[in-house]
């Protein structure tokens, strides 16, 4: 199973400023078998690329503006078809939009965008924050107004455990609801046992991740993308950290 843990970019953006290509080779140093890409900071996707190819690092999707869906989605395109990945995530829903008429909006120009990206074999999905429960669209959550299907498709959801829990849900229970669909990434991140509900390492919080896991084998995912949104000390020891407990976990599987 160790292939399918992915470390998240988001959580090594400064590191990825700083030097992207050196940051892919110290991920494989600690044990990464892939990750997924949040961002290319300005660097050569194709340079990007021949360092995954290097260093054998397969990627586990894209996670994409909406603006930039919008605005350059060929070269969103040419950028998955350059790290050999067909999931493009929305990262999130822009400010301006978190209201009853804009998560309309959002949902029409995904489908949109997922239009134009099928025949590629590329899909378009979404990862959820909190606020997407927070706000009720033709009687249900926000959420799951975005994933409904729709006569022209639908989106791939992306759901993280750390914020369904922030919005005052059980993960599991949640993400079982969508049994049945396809759902090849989720995103692994745990939240403080303490009144604070903060950004920690995989295996330190309060959220039990072997159910989800064993849901998750049962239900065609494909890679489990830890992320931590903030580190107290050094994110790639924390990312080491999460890696070794999820690999405790999974012994023998």
């Amino acid at each position: 199973m160790r292939n399918k843990f992915a470390a998240q970019l988001f959580t090594l953006r400064e590191a990825c400023k700083q030097d992207f290509y050196g940051t892919l080779r110290t991920l494989k140093d600690i044990g990464w078998l892939a990750v997924q890409i949040d961002g290319l900071h300005g660097y050569p996707a194709e340079e990007i690329a021949s360092v995954l190819r290097e260093t054998g690092l397969s990627v586990a999707g894209m996670h994409v503006s909406l603006a930039r869906m919008n605005h350059e989605l060929e070269a969103v395109i040419r950028e998955a078809e350059l790290f050999a990945t067909p999931y493009i995530y929305c990262n999130s829903v822009p400010g301006a939009l978190q209201n009853e008429e804009g998560y309309r909006q959002l949902k029409r120009e995904l489908l949109t965008v997922a239009g134009k990206v099928h025949e590629k074999g590329l899909y378009i999905g979404h990862h959820n924050h909190d606020f997407e429960f927070h706000t009720v669209v033709d009687g249900k959550a926000a959420m799951d107004y975005v994933l409904d299907p729709e006569e022209q498709g639908a989106l791939l959801p992306e759901f993280d455990t750390y914020w369904i829990q922030k919005a005052g849900l059980d993960p599991l229970t949640y993400i079982s609801t969508y049994a049945g669909r396809r759902l090849p990434i989720l995103h692994f991140k745990d939240m403080t046992s303490d009144e604070r509900q903060y950004f920690t390492e995989i295996g330190a919080g309060c959220i039990d991740f072997e159910p989800i896991l064993t849901w998750g084998e049962a239900n065609g995912v494909e890679y489990y993308a830890i992320e931590q949104d903030y580190c107290p000390g050094n994110p790639f020891d924390s990312l080491a950290q999460s890696l070794d407990y999820l690999l405790r976990l999974t012994r023998g599987k």
